[in-house]
């Protein structure tokens, strides 16, 4: 069993509109946004950041904004939900701020339910104890701000392989409620859980706006991403070189149950190019599309803050 892991990093999905997506996690849900920059494969599309006040590990939503795209449809093989916590007695509050929830109570957790600008899945979950610092500079006040993640729900034909992949990740298996598995990492940053939901008659997901991409468990370093990296290469895994993400070193790799997981490093950090107090106001660019800068000024969708 694996013990570099220590809970989520970050989570990646996509989009349709820019300007929509940055008002509602900077406007609604009152996160920060930490950097401003563009998908490495695609520099035609931005790759934008949110969470606290320096972009901690376990606290940033990305997204792909990609103009045009097809909407997700929801099914098995992703993550379906990703759950936010929250100050203890915060949730009238966001009930009240975002209007449209649905209420839940999970392994005895009140959520509130609730979807993004594009179908996503959200939930927000008191967290008793959680000494993550809300970002204090937006418009939600600190007392009822996001910590960063509590976890992720993966919708699942089935949880056993899963299941059995995140134990070996260091998870433990906590409890089990109806359709729900839930997993736990002793210890951890903060956004530590993990529920499977098993749904065997379900369609498989289709990727699209609203969709998950991808989800990212962090490790302290490079070193200890080897480490993971080794280990879970000799347990079968099909698992990428270590790559350079400018803020953070990833590794990726598919999972049995069709969700794709990176491992990514608390190193460098997203103030490595630009002054804390100013992250996520310019456009920043890989070192391999640094020439494109004054084509992709004039034809990306401009964002107002």
């Amino acid at each position: 069993m694996l013990n570099q892991i220590k809970g989520l990093h970050h989570v990646t999905s996509m989009a349709s509109d820019a300007q929509e997506n940055n008002d509602f996690f900077t406007k609604t849900l009152g996160l920060r946004r930490v950097k401003k920059t563009v998908n490495f494969d695609a520099p035609d599309v931005y790759h934008l950041y949110y969470g606290d006040e320096t972009g901690s590990a376990g606290t940033v939503m990305t997204y792909f904004p990609f103009p045009h795209i097809v909407k997700g449809r929801r099914g098995t093989g992703e993550v379906g939900e990703t759950a936010f916590a929250v100050p203890q007695g915060s949730l009238g509050y966001w009930g009240e701020r975002l209007g449209r929830v649905e209420e839940e109570t999970r392994f005895g957790e009140t959520r509130l339910r609730f979807e993004g600008p594009d179908g996503d899945g959200f939930a927000l979950v008191e967290a008793p104890g959680d000494s993550r610092a809300p970002f204090a500079g937006g418009p939600v006040p600190a007392d009822h701000g996001v910590h960063g993640f509590r976890g992720v729900t993966m919708r699942l034909h089935d949880a056993a392989a899963t299941a059995e992949l995140l134990k070996f990740m260091g998870y433990e298996e906590t409890a089990r409620e109806g359709a729900f598995t839930r997993l736990v990492m002793p210890g951890g940053n903060g956004a530590d859980v993990i529920d499977l939901e098993v749904l065997p008659g379900a369609d498989r997901a289709r990727e699209g706006a609203g969709s998950v991409h991808h989800v990212a468990f962090a490790v302290e370093n490079r070193e200890a991403q080897a480490e993971v990296r080794r280990a879970l290469t000799e347990a079968g895994a099909h698992v990428t070189p270590q790559i350079d993400r400018d803020y953070f070193w990833a590794i990726y790799f598919r999972t049995p149950g069709g969700v794709l997981f990176e491992i990514a490093t608390n190193e460098p950090g997203f103030d490595r190019d630009e002054d804390r107090a100013h992250l996520g106001e310019a456009l920043k660019l890989p070192a391999q599309h640094a020439h494109l800068r004054d084509r992709l000024e004039q034809t990306l969708q401009p964002i107002t803050d």
